[in-house]
């Protein structure tokens, strides 16, 4: 007679095996701590102490002067339109490389990475070359908003089409199907099936491009020209303010920055993992 399976007691591990794994974890959990520290959290809290240095009014001081606050605002304005233009063309572009099919297919995907190993320095020549007073294709945008945003357009987008492609390839085309034969409109499957499954990696990707863009300065250093209360981003004032020898204004500033990012990436973070709970129980009830 067959015993059921249920009652079957579970293979006891050898003797040791269970402690070396625990030590195994400990060990891994110590080391990605102590490197977290070093690379990220140490020189955090490094700015942090610096920026302090005058005291907590010679920090408002630093953040709240008009060059200052304008260079904020250039930098934060133009981060959102250009994260918002990418998420909007980066999905499209991820579709098109992830469901599509046309000639130089393998070419277009590998120019997708190359702002990731292109110098920016590189991309802002390129950029002033195409777009500066000697274009041959008769647009001229250096010193203006426009080529600050064509600049920050072309490091960003990747963080956007490498964070949804995944996504798309996983999705569940028999539910898209589905809706078509329910006679569902392609607008109302793509708002209904595929837009909720997306949500959460776009959020990710926005905000890796949001915070990758308010802390650009090489593509931007030509293209954008760095003028004080127009183009000038926070990257380039904070360079200005060291070059003036005043290191706890730039750190001050440079604190700013940081708070933004982290404040962006945690909400979107946040909104992304409640998305995706809200996803789950519906793939699973299909």
């Amino acid at each position: 007679m067959a015993v059921p399976a249920s009652l079957v007691a579970p293979p006891t591990p050898p003797p040791g095996r269970g402690r070396r794994a625990g030590v195994g974890t400990a060990l891994g959990i110590g080391a990605g701590t102590l490197w977290l520290s070093l690379i990220v959290l140490i020189p955090i809290a490094a700015i942090v102490a610096r920026s302090v240095d005058g005291g907590w009014s010679a920090f408002v001081d630093a953040v709240s002067s008009d060059a200052a606050v304008a260079a904020f605002e250039v930098t934060v304005g133009t981060s959102v339109v250009v994260t918002v233009i990418n998420a909007i063309v980066g999905v499209q572009i991820a579709w098109v490389l992830t469901r599509d099919s046309f000639p130089g297919k393998r070419i277009v995907d590998a120019l997708i990475d190359l702002p990731f190993a292109l110098p920016t320095i590189v991309a802002s020549i390129v950029l002033l070359s195409l777009y500066g007073p000697d274009s041959p294709v008769g647009i001229h945008v250096q010193q203006t908003k426009i080529g600050l945003g064509i600049a920050l357009l072309f490091v960003t987008l990747p963080f956007v089409v490498r964070t949804v492609q995944p996504v798309i390839l996983e999705l569940d085309r028999e539910a898209e199907q589905a809706a078509a034969t329910l006679g569902a409109r392609t607008s109302t499957t793509l708002r209904r099936v595929v837009f909720p499954a997306l949500a959460p990696a776009l959020l990710s990707g926005a905000g890796l491009a949001f915070s990758r863009a308010i802390g650009e300065f090489g593509s931007v250093v030509l293209i954008g020209g760095g003028i004080p209360k127009q183009t000038e981003v926070s990257s380039q004032y904070i360079r200005s303010l060291i070059e003036q020898d005043s290191p706890q204004a730039a750190a001050a500033v440079s604190v700013v920055l940081l708070a933004i990012s982290f404040v962006v990436l945690l909400v979107l973070r946040l909104t992304a993992d409640r998305l995706s709970r809200k996803e789950t129980p519906t793939r699973a009830a299909r």
